[in-house]
């Protein structure tokens, strides 16, 4: 809170309410770190199938004669109790919910669908924004009166 009163995050970017994430087997390196540090941190459900669980992150392109190239996997996630997380697994949603080619071919993504229905559902009759702060602290001192340095 500022000293005028205007009440903000930090980061500044912060969502405070119910959350949904989406993945599915195309969610890769990135998109299975994510939903993983979702799911670890309750932030809510994950919506869609198990992610690819390819997290090895790669650094650098090593050039090819024929003007491709190939990358090297470095890093790998494990857990405080010493388990890999992800790799070779993936992250498992909370909702399967997985995308039908004719659905997509009719225009819906039953899973955006699913997870727009859970939202509305979890915001009805909440109203959006930031908790209000805490009361002003008294100044110091209860005068509001500093005196000067000798």
């Amino acid at each position: 809170m500022g000293r005028e009163g205007g009440v903000g995050t930090e980061p500044s970017e912060v969502l405070n309410g119910p959350k949904v994430a989406l993945l599915n087997h195309w969610s890769a390196s990135d998109g299975d770190i994510f939903p993983y540090l979702f799911k670890l941190y309750g932030l809510g459900p994950l919506v869609g199938t198990r992610s690819w669980g390819g997290v090895r992150g790669i650094r650098g392109n090593w050039r090819l004669m024929d003007g491709g190239y190939i990358t090297i996997p470095e890093d790998a996630l494990y857990t405080p109790d010493r388990v890999w997380s992800v790799e070779n697994h993936g992250v498992d949603p909370d909702i399967e919910v997985e995308n039908m080619p004719v659905d997509l071919l009719a225009g819906h993504d039953v899973q955006l669908e699913t997870a727009v229905n859970l939202m509305l559902k979890a915001i009805a009759g909440k109203p959006a924004g930031l908790p209000a702060p805490p009361p002003w602290l008294p100044a110091y001192p209860p005068s509001g009166i500093v005196p000067p340095h000798p």
